[in-house]
């Protein structure tokens, strides 16, 4: 068969018997990484929460070269590894506390900052722990269902 028979082949059959064409099918994107989206969302997420990089590292349980590696795009955040299961928590704090704040960020870095009676402790601190991101979570995660 000849490129050009070949050509007006494909032509005919996306043609229906009306001689209209038949819709294409959208081109089929690649799946993302996951490690990359969780590694990009976690950098954000932080960035939004006013951490720098010493800070990040404490929370999520990496040293702060690797997080300036993270950041120059040479090593991701596996979802299943520790560090990955510390930053997806990282990320639902910012997700909870967003909408709390009204997405603005003077009140949420001030909300991280300043001292919080029910968690005894201020919140940029607390969260450099795992038991203290755990109970800022849940905390948050209640405020937000009380709303």
């Amino acid at each position: 068969m000849t490129a050009i028979s070949e050509t007006l082949l494909s032509f005919a059959q996306a043609l229906d018997r009306q001689g209209r064409r038949k819709p294409m099918l959208p081109a089929l994107k690649p799946t993302p990484d996951a490690a990359v989206v969780l590694t990009k969302a976690t950098l954000r997420a932080a960035e939004q929460l006013g951490l720098n990089n010493a800070e990040l590292a404490a929370v999520i349980g990496i040293s702060e070269a690797t997080v300036s590696r993270l950041k120059a795009n040479g090593r991701p955040i596996s979802p299943t590894s520790k560090e990955g299961e510390l930053a997806l928590m990282l990320i639902r704090v910012f997700r909870s506390l967003d909408p709390l704040t009204g997405g603005d960020e003077r009140k949420r870095r001030n909300w991280m900052t300043s001292y919080n009676q029910a968690l005894l402790g201020q919140p940029h601190q607390l969260i450099r722990k795992a038991d203290g991101l755990v109970r800022t979570l849940a905390y948050l995660d209640g405020m937000r269902a009380a709303t």
